[in-house]
């Protein structure tokens, strides 16, 4: 396996912006980019890739070279496109980093994305080019965008200038209904010279072929951190499904198991209500069959329940006076003394009620203090001489010494 480490240029320029490449110049050339991304780092654990932009205010490295494939994905999201390509210092930024890798070991590849004009002439290129080959820099370009007559041969003239037993390469791609990462894939750019890298450009040329066959339709050799965050994400909704459904299951037992309690409870208290009413009324003769599922048997036991109640109200209504007349007979049968003081105290009452209604003074005086009243009104005259002459109307009540009336 290839140790290297390798720089990658990307053209951000206004021409980026074309649609001739599905689905446009920049996102094909994206898509291309991570699966070198992948590739470079999948076919030795220890290669690093880094990446830098050629257009817009100036060249900018977006990532040092670095072995973490999920930083690398990460800084091609929000590239701002415009202005115009400069390969010369792109290319030359990228072989500062590369001098600076960390792992001396490493070979040094610098791979450029050339999807607009070359404002450059031949000479310059070529100059760049030996430059290259004298620091053990090997270079290779991806050709497609502008078809422009001079630009082919000017980065087939750079190409011829840095090229070190056949280490270097070009491809062109033409516009067309190929994608650019799928015409990548075969290419000696993606497979690294046959070595290394082929297994993993089999792989993703069968996942292309098929139509993807991954979980979530993500590579995870290509993108191993999105493969697993889809991953964990998908076991985590999955977990929080069966915990809903298991808390819902158990809430329905609950409830189920509720209902019925409360219906048995209800029943036993129902029965002993009946019960309770009368002490000769048998449950099992009045043949109720409760059953806590079946609404009319439970409406027309409530139905009976209160037709009982019923009774038992007309039945205390009916028979009041005579109860009442009973327990006062059994009373003063029993307690003849307690009897013959309610008959002392009755009297007493209507004593001391006569007295007060016999003192006019008195009552004069009290009917004096209401407002609105005349004691001299011969209306109130004659309702006083009624009240005092009641008590003296009204026969006393005599008992015998057992409690009974006399005649």
């Amino acid at each position: 396996m290839v140790l290297e480490a390798t720089m990658i240029c990307i053209d951000n320029s206004e021409w980026m912006r074309n649609g001739d490449y599905s689905p446009s110049r920049f996102q094909a050339q994206s898509d291309a980019v991570n699966l070198i991304c992948g590739a470079k780092t999948q076919s030795n654990p220890e290669n690093t890739v880094g990446v830098l932009t050629m257009a817009g205010k100036g060249v900018r490295v977006l990532v040092t070279p670095t072995s973490d494939l999920g930083k690398i994905l990460a800084c091609m999201h929000g590239l701002e496109i415009g202005g115009e390509m400069n390969m010369i210092s792109g290319i030359q930024v990228a072989q500062l980093a590369l001098k600076h890798r960390q792992n001396k070991k490493q070979q040094q590849r610098i791979i450029v994305f050339a999807g607009s004009p070359i404002t450059y002439d031949k000479k310059q290129l070529e100059a760049i080019g030996r430059k290259l080959k004298k620091n053990n820099v090997a270079l290779d370009i991806v050709d497609f965008g502008e078809e422009e007559d001079a630009k082919p041969e000017k980065l087939e003239a750079l190409i011829a200038a840095v090229n070190n037993n056949d280490s270097s390469h070009i491809v062109h791609v033409p516009p067309g209904p190929n994608v650019l990462s799928d015409v990548l894939i075969s290419t000696p750019i993606f497979t690294g010279d046959g070595e290394g890298g082929s297994g993993f450009a089999a792989a993703a040329a069968a996942a292309a072929a098929a139509g993807g066959g991954f979980d979530f339709g993500v590579d995870p050799n290509i993108d191993p951190e999105l493969a697993l965050a889809l991953r964990v994400s998908m076991e985590e909704e999955r977990a929080r499904q069966e915990a809903a459904a298991k808390r819902s299951a158990e809430e329905t037992a609950n409830k189920d198991k509720g209902g019925e309690q409360a219906s048995t409870s209800q029943d036993a208290t129902m029965a002993e209500a009946v019960s309770g009413s009368d002490p000769g009324f048998d449950v099992k003769k009045a043949d109720l069959t409760v059953c806590p599922s079946t609404e009319d048997d439970e409406t027309a036991l409530l139905e009976q329940a209160l037709a009982m109640s019923m009774d038992d109200i007309r039945s205390s209504r009916t028979g009041g006076a005579a109860s009442v007349d009973a327990v006062m007979h059994e009373a003063t049968a029993e307690d003849q003394e307690l009897a013959y003081a309610l008959q002392m105290s009755v009297q007493d009452n209507q004593t001391n009620m006569g007295d007060v209604l016999g003192d006019q003074s008195f009552v004069s005086s009290i009917l004096a203090s209401l407002p609105g009243v005349d004691p001299n009104d011969p209306a109130v005259k004659d309702v006083l001489a009624s009240l005092q002459n009641q008590p003296q109307d009204q026969p006393k009540v005599h008992m015998k010494n057992d409690g009974r009336r006399l005649a």
